[in-house]
């Protein structure tokens, strides 16, 4: 999956292809988080210092630290499936938000969150390492879990399936999704998984402006989420004042919307030939 090492290098395989036994079966998008010297910032003499710098550590993660990886382990079996994996052709992002010249405290401090079960399905259903709390919408961890949870419901409301996981998957500095994923079980239409995933990335902007703006998230909505979890709450619309000692303000706003299935039957339009 991945490590962190404490704000010096973060390896993360962003996703792979899987076959129908869910065997690795390629290597899609590998993202690296390094920080470096700033060993080539004032070089005046290369246009693109910024640039050539992600070249050589991009060199170096492969000519050094892929190797390393695969050396490291044990079962000779997996060994051999990793070698192969690492020789097949992925994307290799490096520091996709910019330079890692900073890092520490100084660089990257801030809450990192917790219970992250307790906030979503309890032991239901898998969840990603991010906690929600104390992050705004741009952080995929809280908004694009979010996204997940209003199309799956919808997707169930719309009778679609019994049963609906998404999985969505991005890389850092990189705003569309690198993979969707969607598990239906007990299908009703005669789409496959895949193509449902292909619908849905169709319908939806999976950025984190646009499933911003698709759930109006940018709205104080979450002090409520601060107990009895995110997930299996009541959507609904309050007036909320706010008042500074010389100004006050009503404003109506949704509570949870990712509860919402307002979007049932413009799905079940947009599937209606695809019903069993």
């Amino acid at each position: 999956e991945g490590f962190d090492a404490g704000n010096g290098l973060g390896l993360h395989v962003g996703s792979v292809d899987i076959d129908e036994k869910k065997r690795a079966t390629r290597i899609h998008t590998v993202v690296v988080s390094v920080q470096h010297d700033d060993f080539l910032g004032k070089a005046t003499e290369i246009s693109d210092p910024e640039k050539a710098e992600i070249m050589v550590i991009a060199s170096d993660i492969e000519h050094y630290v892929f190797p390393k990886v695969v050396d490291a382990i044990p079962d000779g079996k997996c060994k051999e499936i990793a070698k192969h994996l690492l020789q097949n052709d992925f994307a290799l992002l490096v520091n996709p938000t910019g330079r890692f010249v900073i890092g520490g405290p100084n660089g990257d401090s801030g809450l990192t969150g917790r219970k992250i079960i307790v906030d979503t399905y309890g032991s239901y259903a898998p969840h990603g390492g991010g906690a929600f709390s104390g992050k705004d919408p741009s952080k995929v961890d809280r908004s694009a879990a979010y996204a997940a949870r209003y199309i799956a419901k919808n997707l169930v409301a719309a009778g679609v399936a019994e049963d609906v996981t998404i999985q969505l998957a991005y890389a850092i500095g990189v705003a569309k999704p690198v993979s969707v994923f969607v598990d239906a079980a007990d299908n009703h239409t005669d789409l496959s998984n895949e193509q449902l995933a292909e619908e849905i990335q169709k319908l939806f902007d999976l950025s984190p402006s646009g499933i911003t703006k698709m759930l109006n998230l940018e709205t104080p909505i979450y002090s409520e989420t601060a107990a009895y979890g995110h997930f299996g709450r009541e959507p609904k619309v309050v007036t909320k004042h706010f008042c500074n000692g010389k100004e006050s303000l009503d404003t109506e706003v949704m509570l949870f919307p990712w509860e919402s299935t307002e979007l049932s039957e413009l799905l079940m339009s947009h599937f209606s030939a695809h019903y069993k």
